[in-house]
């Protein structure tokens, strides 16, 4: 970053990593800026609270404007705990050179993988493997990578593409590595290459392509039937004794040794070790909770720790291969610089996805977040942890709380049997139902339980322990994922997320109760951003509604444009979104992206949040339980050809979709008739003190296009359902006649 202020450690080795600041010149701008916003929300404040219509002037307007005055008190409060942690965005770059200098290959620490999948329908076992075989081909000693997979449905069809996939890998390694092949997942690899590139061998690059042109017909066409073919050295083991009633809810536990990367025979087509590949089905009974993906990891904490028991342990969603070969070696940059390395408990990081298209329809905010939000939050000593491209410590999961004297055993790892049979019977018993009875799994050991973002929390917990974490964006982004490319399918995750985000929130494990005097105000301030996600709901549904009603009935709640008050109104919302705008193209984004997010910004907010928030009362007051659902992976030909063309996806009946095409066609009879009686009975002059409401229903609709576009237009199996549209108008028609009539 030009003109940077870079930290870095001194210590016998050079440091592995350095700190970057923004410049004073830029902190101060950005506070300049800060501070000229506040002033004008503190004016809004004061124009509400000393113009409140008096109670004979109409209990209509009284009472909106009252509600207006709510909503813009929570609109200014949630900017400035956003401000608050903007304020001081930190930047990190990793040395790799100097780890490879500093360390010799046999004492850099081993490093335990694990990949989560839990439905073969939905997470396809291609999908999964392609993963596996990314992280097998890092660039990094193969005795010192143990690979984990945890599928918890206990699908034979996902262990035999396990089985697929660890054949395959004998070719596929050493490809990656003579070759220095990027990216690592053959699927995504080939599916970018239509040619060799000149330093591969073109007989080789082909005859490797052919293989997993084969690979995957051969586990795609299992998939499909369900029927396992005959393979020689396929070993069922526990699943040749399963019977007719094992079902993916209820089966035995399972733990299978795929490739023993301690024995010489496990080797690559060079005659070079492979990493070691683990299967594990833990065990499932109807009547005993399993705790989801949280569960899941525990149960490979625990079996890993008899096998492999490396220092660090990496985690990964099945569908987010590696797209970077060096990336264990960038996060070791963190935890083995010897002066600022001691005290860092887990490496995050970013999710980025490579199916999102040009002008993304949904508007996904991934490179404002990437690139600014989380080295933010990185400033206030500490990103959360997001559950997918992580690095920790072992000893962090494990519930150890840091102290001045720690120091880290990089030499500690299990001294393997020969027998792989006998490490397989060793690690069984840890993943049975009743192993986590009575002990402090899932509450001070391991991932936390008992609410749906099972990873956020205990990467807090972690932060409170003493520990720091770091977030790290290099430039080759170290992981590529599937993004969901239906509005209902982002809608339902984020409606899961900022539920878990409420949960924690109003809990003991509360940022601001759990995080008190362990970490910083600001990084406290930070997850409560998210946290509060929910609180947006109400008052932002009745600025998209309220106003509008109000607009069409002529009732004024905002100043005239020749009225000074109207001076800081226009000056927020023209300040902030300019600057929410630069800040998008700055991240790479363009305009229309930018528009497309801002939609989905209200969009989340009127369903995902507003649901999030009522589930979330029901759970408190006992109606519901916390659920988990998985997004989808798959995506059918013609919804993806419609996202490729920038057609929004909704296609079945929501509850959220009916509140988008109500608010939608809630503004749009508004703004027709609205703006038709004041032209019609008062002129153009007649919109002056109704300027802003007819502004923002006009902004309303406009955002609004492709909703319209699937009411009206579309035909295809994408567009809104005629149920959709019929309970919208049920709605909007009663609001109509009434506030007509008023």
């Amino acid at each position: 970053m030009a003109g940077s202020t870079v930290v870095s450690g001194r210590g016998r080795r050079p440091p592995l990593f350095a700190t970057e600041r923004a410049t004073r010149t830029a902190a101060y701008a950005y506070r300049l800026f800060a501070g000229t916003v506040f002033a004008g929300v503190l004016l809004i404040w004061l124009y509400r609270a000393t113009h409140v219509p008096p109670r004979s002037g109409g209990g209509a307007r009284r009472w909106a404007w009252l509600g207006l005055s709510a909503a813009e008190l929570w609109f200014g409060f949630y900017w400035l705990l956003m401000l608050s942690v903007r304020w001081s965005p930190v930047y990190r770059r990793a040395f790799r050179d100097r780890l490879s200098r500093s360390y010799k290959e046999e004492h850099l620490p081993g490093v335990d993988i694990f990949v989560c999948t839990a439905d073969p329908t939905v997470e396809p076992p291609m999908l999964v493997i392609s993963t596996v075989l990314s992280v097998m081909a890092y660039d990094y000693p193969p005795e010192k990578l143990n690979i984990y997979l945890s599928d918890d449905a206990g699908s034979i069809v996902t262990l035999y593409a396990l089985y697929e996939a660890s054949e395959f890998a004998k070719h596929w390694v050493p490809f990656c590595k003579k070759y220095k092949v990027e990216p690592r997942s053959p699927a995504a690899y080939f599916a970018r290459a239509a040619t060799p590139p000149d330093a591969c061998d073109t007989k080789e690059w082909f005859t490797l392509k052919e293989m997993h042109k084969d690979l995957t017909g051969r586990v795609n066409s299992v998939a499909k039937s369900g029927k396992i073919p005959e393979v020689p050295d396929f070993d069922l083991r526990d699943f040749s004794q399963w019977n007719g009633n094992v079902t993916p809810t209820d089966h035995p536990a399972i733990v299978q040794i795929l490739i023993d990367g301690n024995k010489r025979k496990a080797t690559d087509t060079d005659g070079n070790a492979l990493p070691t590949l683990v299967y594990m089905a833990r065990e499932k009974r109807p009547q005993k909770h399993h705790h989801y993906k949280a569960g899941s990891l525990n149960a490979l904490i625990r079996v890993s720790s008899v096998i492999s028991n490396s220092r660090i342990i990496m985690n990964v969603d099945c569908d987010m291969y590696s797209n970077n070969s060096g990336t264990i070696r960038d996060a070791l940059c963190f935890f083995l610089d010897e002066k600022q390395g001691q005290d860092i408990g887990f490496v995050q990081y970013p999710q980025n996805f490579e199916n999102v298209v040009h002008n993304d329809i949904y508007g996904n905010p991934i490179n404002t977040v990437n690139e600014l939000d989380h080295p933010c939050l990185d400033g206030w000593g500490g990103m959360c942890y997001y559950g997918t491209g992580c690095f920790h410590r072992r000893e962090v999961l494990c519930g150890r709380i840091y102290s001045q004297d720690y120091k880290e055993d990089w030499s500690g790892a299990v001294s393997k049997t020969e027998d792989a049979v006998v490490l397989e019977g060793m690690a069984k018993p840890l993943v049975t139902c009743t192993y986590e009875h009575n002990t402090q799994w899932g509450i001070e050991k391991g991932v936390r339980y008992g609410c749906p973002l099972e990873d956020v929390i205990t990467g807090l917990q972690i932060q409170c322990r003493g520990w720091r974490s770091v977030y790290y964006n290099p430039a080759r982004k170290g992981f590529l994922g599937m993004a969901p490319t239906s509005l209902g399918q982002i809608l339902v995750q984020h409606k899961r997320w900022t539920e878990g985000f409420l949960q924690i929130s109003l809990s003991k494990y509360s940022p601001f109760l759990l995080g008190h005097r362990k970490i910083s105000l600001g990084l406290q301030m930070g997850y409560s951003v998210c946290g509060f996600w929910a609180l947006n709901s109400f008052p932002t549904l009745y600025y998209v509604t309220i106003p509008s009603l109000c607009f069409l009935n002529g009732i004024s709640l905002f100043p005239e444009i020749t009225s000074p008050w109207f001076v800081p109104f226009a000056y927020v919302v023209i300040a902030a979104y300019t600057c929410s705008l630069l800040e998008s193209l700055q991240c790479g984004d363009n305009a229309t992206e930018w528009w497309n997010a801002q939609r989905m910004w209200l969009f989340r907010r009127t369903t995902s949040y507003l649901l999030a928030a009522i589930d979330t009362i029901r759970r408190i007051l006992g109606i519901s339980e916390s659920g988990f659902s998985l997004t989808a992976k798959v995506t059918d030909s013609q919804a993806l050809d419609r996202y490729k063309k920038g057609l929004m996806e909704f296609g079945s009946f929501s509850a959220m979709f009916v509140i988008i095409a109500t608010a939608a066609l809630l503004n749009l009879a508004c703004m027709i008739f609205g703006m038709g009686r004041v032209l019609l009975h008062e002129g153009a002059n007649g919109l002056g003190d109704l300027f802003l409401q007819a502004v923002l229903c006009v902004l309303i609709v406009a955002i609004n296009f492709p909703v319209y576009e699937a009411l009206f237009v579309r035909s295809d199996s994408g567009s809104l359902p005629a149920s959709v549209s019929l309970v919208s108008l049920c709605i909007v028609l009663p609001l109509f006649i009434q506030c007509t009539d008023m």
